[in-house]
């Protein structure tokens, strides 16, 4: 880890936080991924050998606790760590405002469908389990079907059907999800003009747009 050779605090904090890919792995840590796989799921295009790297940097700095329980590795932020919260915030309130516009190099479906997953507000879900199915256009065939299941309060997403009863099927194309869950535009606008459209029974349509909710910067106020 170079350092910049400076006194000033905001210097000194980059010389852990600049190397590629640590705020992303702090973010992921801050939305509950604790174990190596959970964390390589929001970061997929990282190695593992990097994030492997990363996360021994960020123990050895006292910004992540590792521990063992029954032969599996959990990852924790610590208080430090936990303190990084406003900062991820900040950022990502920042850029939405600055740089929000989507380009089609970002829009990875597994990525959006894991981030759906982990934010969705599962209280508002029927205490059953309950599947929606997602269909979308705009990507490679074999990423354009994810299924959302909630059950006993615990979320999941998986890209193969997992042979339960369907609630929803939701059809689209990957980049007006991205725009609804970014806050770019309303679940209602987007099923109003028909670049959504949802087949399910009348009170779980209109459930739907709780049920995925938008992300947490989706109400991040864009310029004019």
């Amino acid at each position: 880890m170079a350092g910049y050779g400076q006194f000033c605090p905001v210097a000194k904090a980059m010389e852990l936080l600049d190397e590629r890919w640590t705020v992303l792995v702090v973010r992921e840590l801050l939305l509950g991924s604790s174990h190596f796989n959970d964390l390589r799921r929001g970061v997929p295009k990282m190695s593992p050998a990097l994030l492997s790297k990363r996360l021994q940097t960020l123990t050895r700095a006292g910004v992540v606790q590792r521990s063992e329980d029954n032969g599996r590795t959990t990852y924790a932020l610590t208080e430090c760590g936990k303190e990084l919260v406003t900062v991820v915030e900040a950022v990502g309130a920042w850029s939405v405002r600055w740089f929000g516009e989507l380009v089609d190099k970002d829009l990875d479906p597994s990525i959006l469908m894991w981030d759906i997953r982990r934010t969705i507000p599962v209280d508002q879900w029927p205490r059953q389990r309950t599947v929606v199915e997602f269909r979308l256009s705009g990507v490679v065939a074999k990423a354009s079907r994810w299924w959302l299941i909630v059950a006993r309060g615990e979320p999941d997403v998986c890209d193969f059907d997992p042979g339960y009863d369907i609630a929803a099927t939701i059809t689209t194309d990957v980049r007006t999800l991205a725009h609804i869950w970014c806050g770019d535009v309303s679940w209602q606008r987007s099923m109003m003009d028909g670049s959504v459209t949802i087949d399910a029974q009348t009170d779980v349509r209109r459930a739907i747009p709780t049920w995925v909710g938008q992300s947490s910067l989706a109400g991040v106020p864009r310029l004019a």
